[in-house]
């Protein structure tokens, strides 16, 4: 697959030359403040690896959705202000509500080597969204070199993550996107083995695809969450009021069997946790077997389950988490996904969460920092999973 071997800004001349690099700013914010700065913290080492190597670092990202239009309280500004700080050197705002005007400009023609300037937010041009050429050819007008490092937003097609890049001399990864490529791709194309996929996460629907391409790569499949209980259904249990997508049925009773004639073990839950209704505060029961009374519905896996899933996961090399195992955000359901969370954390093996909700949650728990990658893409990193090429990745050069 040649997504997996491109070039990054180590393998190539930065020195003196415009850099447009492409970083995922779309952080949360409040009142003007920043209330969560993780994804500048995962900017930085791209950014200071091009300062100190002499580049002049021209920066760029979305925030939000002004969906063409000129938004004050979507403004980049608190960005600027808040990676001087992280920098400890000045990041010029370019305040265009064009993305590249007189400002930008001016601030790009005053540039000596290792400084940097950040771009307002991409999404204030109705062009960006649609890839179309007029605004790629200005952003590149600005530079020499196009540099992407924003995985959580490579598998769209814009003039910020594809476009620009096209009308300039070399495209190269930075760091943040080449570790995505070395831990989920090299997951996917190359695993150490046994390789075990857990999806979870409301919808059969979002994840056919991750579904019958995991179903070609991996050992074992574990399917949780709200997802479950379609193919719980299609089984012939009694599933109560718990999610159900009916016209998704048959699409699981063909990956069970698509799953047996590949030999994979399919591993599905054994019991469940579930309450009368869909609330924090509601008492919860545990199923004797897959079946759930007529007015209740599953909210959680059960002990059976866990006891299930934890013995796959301590047997397994290369483990790939996406989607919760039930309604974690309420206590009494968040079970399931600590209990495969813990595992995880604990086992000898490459373990990589893909992004979205699993990443909210294992975050949350406190076992982040004992898994080899969180990606920081939820979408992407689902679409890579399919199998599909990222369109700001394939437009990279190749090594």
């Amino acid at each position: 697959m040649t997504m997996l071997s491109k070039k990054t800004i180590e393998d190539i001349e930065v020195k003196g030359r415009r850099c447009l690099v492409r970083c995922d700013f779309n952080v949360p914010l409040k009142d003007g403040e920043i209330t969560d700065d993780n994804r500048l913290v995962g900017a930085l080492p791209t950014i200071k690896y091009l300062i100190e190597n002499g580049a002049k670092v021209i920066l760029c990202s979305h925030l939000g959705k002004p969906k063409g239009e000129a938004k004050p309280e979507l403004s980049l500004e608190p960005v600027a202000n808040k990676l001087s700080e992280m920098l400890n050197k000045n990041v010029v705002f370019a305040a265009d509500d064009n993305v590249v005007g007189d400002n930008a400009k001016k601030a790009v023609s005053n540039m000596n080597d290792g400084d940097v300037v950040l771009l307002q937010n991409t999404r204030y041009r109705i062009e960006e969204t649609k890839n179309e050429k007029n605004f790629s050819q200005e952003l590149a007008s600005l530079a020499d070199v196009f540099v992407n490092d924003a995985f959580g937003t490579a598998h769209r097609a814009h003039c910020s993550t594809v476009g620009g890049g096209e009308f300039l001399e070399e495209r190269v990864c930075g760091y943040l996107i080449q570790k995505e490529l070395d831990f989920l791709g090299k997951s996917v194309e190359n695993p150490d083995r046994p390789l075990l996929a857990i999806l979870g996460g409301a919808k059969v629907s979002d994840k056919l695809g991750v579904i019958n391409n995991l179903l070609e790569k991996v050992d074992t499949l574990i399917i949780g969450g709200g997802m479950a209980y379609t193919f719980i259904k299609s089984m012939g249990h009694e599933i109560g009021t718990s999610l159900l997508e009916e016209d998704k049925m048959d699409y699981a009773k063909e990956m069970m069997e698509k799953a047996k004639e590949n030999g994979v073990k399919l591993l599905l839950p054994l019991d469940f946790i579930y309450a009368d209704r869909f609330a924090e505060d509601a008492e919860p029961h545990v199923t004797e077997g897959r079946d759930i009374p007529a007015d209740c519905m599953g909210l959680d896996i059960g002990p059976k389950t866990i006891a299930l899933f934890t013995e796959a996961v301590e047997n397994s090399k290369t483990i790939v988490w996406n989607g919760p195992m039930g309604v974690f955000e309420f206590e009494n359901f968040a079970k399931g996904t600590r209990a495969i969370a813990k595992a995880m954390s604990e086992v000898d093996a490459i373990t990589i969460i893909g992004g979205g909700d699993s990443a909210a949650a294992v975050n949350q728990m406190g076992y982040g920092d004992k898994m080899s990658h969180i990606s920081t893409g939820g979408g992407a990193s689902l679409e890579f999973l399919e199998g599909k090429e990222l369109p700001g990745i394939a437009a990279l050069d190749n090594k």
